[in-house]
């Protein structure tokens, strides 16, 4: 499968320069210590911080893209995303499908229809998840994706998580739980003063 992303010489702030690149169907997993900067590399890559550097979706420079666009392709998951509409159900647009995901990740029903302050960190967490693979991006970056779950709701995400890159899907994956990494990831990148 043909490379869906790279990325050349990223840098921001203390963080980089950092090249990488990651095939269709295939998890990178970003490895480093605390601070090193692996979540801020996250945000370089979707758009989200001004940085020096290139990335290129399918071989399109990111600055090629309109940044709405690259963003919906390039989706960036963070650990605890905001929330702005006064239901859960209210940040999707297929109602439908998001019940029958949800119940895959274990989610409540009436989870759906619950103000987000009123859910779990982990429940937040999964439906976060789901928000972000709902365009059905090409290049998914997760950050810290089951840091608030326990083992179950974890690998019930893990497998939702490898059944779309079965379909094509590119993973970029920060995460502290080493047995997530050695679960999902085909290679590592190691930042920071340990690289």
């Amino acid at each position: 499968m043909p490379i869906a992303l790279d990325a050349t010489q990223l840098q921001c702030f203390d963080t980089g320069p950092v090249s990488l690149s990651v095939t269709g169907g295939q998890c990178l997993a970003v490895a480093g210590r605390s601070g090193s900067g692996k979540s801020i590399l996250l945000r370089m890559i979707a758009d989200l911080v001004p940085h020096s550097g290139e990335c290129r979706l399918d071989g399109v420079p990111a600055s090629a893209i309109p940044a709405p666009l690259w963003r919906s392709q390039v989706r960036y998951a963070a650990s605890e995303p905001g929330w702005w509409a006064p239901t859960i159900g209210e940040h999707f647009r297929d109602p439908a499908a998001l019940a029958d995901r949800a119940a895959q990740l274990g989610l409540p029903k009436d989870a759906i229809s619950a103000p987000p302050e009123r859910l779990s960190t982990g429940e937040r967490q999964r439906f976060a998840f789901l928000r972000a693979i709902e365009e059905r991006p090409k290049v998914l970056l997760l950050d810290e994706p089951s840091s608030a779950l326990d083992l179950e709701a974890t690998l019930a995400l893990e497998g939702m998580v490898r059944a779309l890159m079965a379909d094509g899907l590119a993973v970029i994956l920060v995460s502290h739980d080493a047995d997530q990494i050695t679960r999902l990831a085909d290679s590592i990148l190691t930042i920071g003063d340990a690289a």
